[in-house]
């Protein structure tokens, strides 16, 4: 198989190392423009702050917002104080990265379901939120269990966060 002749004259005029070089350059360039453009296209800033109306920028989300603005946490809890880590921000911002990334993936291959369902490791750091704000009253119910027993606050108040 002979390569074309420009391929040929450029790997001479630059060398085949300079073209390897400069062809991932040119790809990696391109990846990173388009991620660029495609964060600051969907409004990708507005997540590191804590404005619960960026979780609706994502229309498979509306049900979830409409829910938190019915819910009995509206005027104390924002989105990020229910489902990102406390006291910790780089566990926060990996969170918060992770979770943009399947969100972004799933909403844009129409890939998710029609009831959104909470990822296990998302519950968890919902859970400990709980427990977190509620301290008072959780500490008292913790003792009642077994150690190593976590009684699940989501399961019996399921629509505190997101009204229905």
């Amino acid at each position: 198989m002979s390569r074309p002749r420009w391929w040929t004259t450029l790997a001479r005029a630059v060398g085949m190392r300079g073209l390897v070089y400069s062809t991932l350059a040119l790809v990696l360039g391109t990846v990173l423009g388009l991620g660029v453009f495609t964060f600051g296209y969907a409004g990708g800033w507005a997540y590191f702050g804590n404005n619960p109306q960026t979780c609706v920028q994502c229309h498979a989300m509306n049900d979830q917002y409409s829910g938190w603005l019915k819910g009995s946490h509206k005027n104390v809890a924002s989105c990020n104080d229910c489902h990102a880590p406390h006291g910790n921000y780089v566990a926060k911002y990996i969170n918060k990265a992770d979770n943009g990334f399947w969100h972004s993936l799933k909403f844009t291959t129409r890939d998710y379901p029609m009831k959104i369902q909470i990822r296990p490791h998302n519950k968890q750091i919902t859970e400990h939120a709980c427990v977190y704000c509620h301290k008072e009253l959780t500490e008292t119910i913790h003792v009642t269990r077994t150690p190593g027993e976590q009684i699940s606050c989501i399961r019996c108040h399921t629509d505190v966060g997101h009204k229905r």
